[in-house]
């Protein structure tokens, strides 16, 4: 088969490599249908993730057709279409019981091994080890490109953004970073009750996107003035939001979205840090806040297709590129490239 495999940073190729076999009772093989790439995919390709060895089919996200199952698969079978989950969970360990499936220990204490301990999704077949709880079955009236944001990015936005964030209805709810994974907070934060949702970024495209996509209000960083100040503006009273989701993973984020908080307030952080930040606790000790941090379990995403089969959300509106498998390049090119062509997900297709 093809895939799209790992040769060390900054390299990767659309190659020949081995089909995937069944490995374990448990394992089923999908022949993938649609992909697409995440800003993971990029960090690996940058060569932050040192577990990432050469020979690695990249890929954590995608949907599909089941062409076989191991004896020990029971709800899964040959010719589901299906959503394949960025988490691996055995569904049995203590963490797995919990709803913490991204730490599953049967796996390793670590749950998103696609694309990064075993092969991913970026191919025309992957290995999906237990298949049972990995696999999501796809209603015939929900597309390829509303599945395939099922696999990651909308999960992790409602699930460490909205739910870890304990958005409720009523709440002035402030995003920062309104790149992909902030939209999906926006977007399901708008379709848990927040009655206002201000999205903030430095990107005009980005911002006027997110109003598709249920902001309230915008804010642009870089038309000058106190951004902390425009939020508190927007929030009850002038005293701060009731929740800030940070979802760009850099300090001057974090320190705004903590800036932004009412007393009482939580900021659920959603962004992935690559250094230290400060968090000013001889200022903030007294004001009753809640800080929120978290690896994506992508438990939520059966309650997710209900909502889109039930036209509550709309995840198609992240699709903003389309390629075959054979324009992985482009695709990565544009993704890389994301604010110059004006990119937010870009789709992945086996012809």
């Amino acid at each position: 088969m093809k895939a799209l495999v790992y040769h060390g940073p900054g390299s990767k190729a659309w190659e020949d490599v081995p089909d995937p076999v069944l490995k374990d009772p448990t394992d089923a093989i999908v022949r993938v249908e649609t992909t697409t790439i995440c800003g993971t995919d990029l960090h690996i390709l940058s060569g932050d993730v040192p577990a990432v060895t050469d020979g690695r089919v990249l890929g954590h996200e995608g949907v599909g057709v089941v062409t076989e199952v191991g004896p020990e698969c029971t709800r899964v079978k040959v010719g589901d279409r299906v959503i394949i989950s960025c988490v691996t969970k055995c569904g049995y360990c203590e963490y797995c019981k919990q709803g913490m499936t991204s730490h599953c220990q049967t796996v390793g204490g670590i749950g998103w091994i696609f694309g990064h301990l075993i092969d991913g999704t970026q191919a025309e077949f992957v290995r999906v080890p237990f298949a049972d709880n990995g696999l999501i079955p796809l209603p015939a009236d929900v597309t390829a490109e509303q599945g395939v944001m099922l696999s990651d990015i909308l999960p992790t936005g409602f699930e460490i953004g909205v739910l870890y964030g304990a958005v409720k209805e009523g709440d002035v709810v402030a995003v920062i970073g309104a790149g992909p994974v902030g939209l999906a907070s926006v977007m399901t934060a708008r379709s848990r009750g927040a009655s206002k949702v201000i999205a903030v970024d430095g990107n005009k495209f980005r911002l006027e996107r997110s109003l598709d996509f249920g902001a309230t209000d915008t804010i642009d960083i870089l038309a000058g003035g106190n951004t902390v100040e425009q939020i508190k503006e927007l929030s009850r009273g002038g005293l701060g939001v009731d929740v800030a989701i940070e979802a760009v993973g850099l300090g001057p984020a974090f320190r705004t979205s903590l800036d932004c908080l009412r007393p009482g307030g939580h900021l659920a952080n959603v962004g992935v840090h690559g250094k230290p930040v400060e968090f000013p606790i001889d200022r903030d000790w007294i004001n009753n806040l809640t800080l929120t941090t978290g690896l994506v379990n992508a438990t939520t995403a059966p309650e997710l297709l209900t909502e889109i089969e039930q036209g509550k959300i709309a995840p198609e509106k992240f699709v903003t590129h389309h390629f075959t498998f054979d324009e992985f390049d482009r695709a990565y090119d544009t993704f890389s490239n994301a604010a110059d062509e004006h990119a937010l997900k870009v789709i992945i297709s086996n012809g």
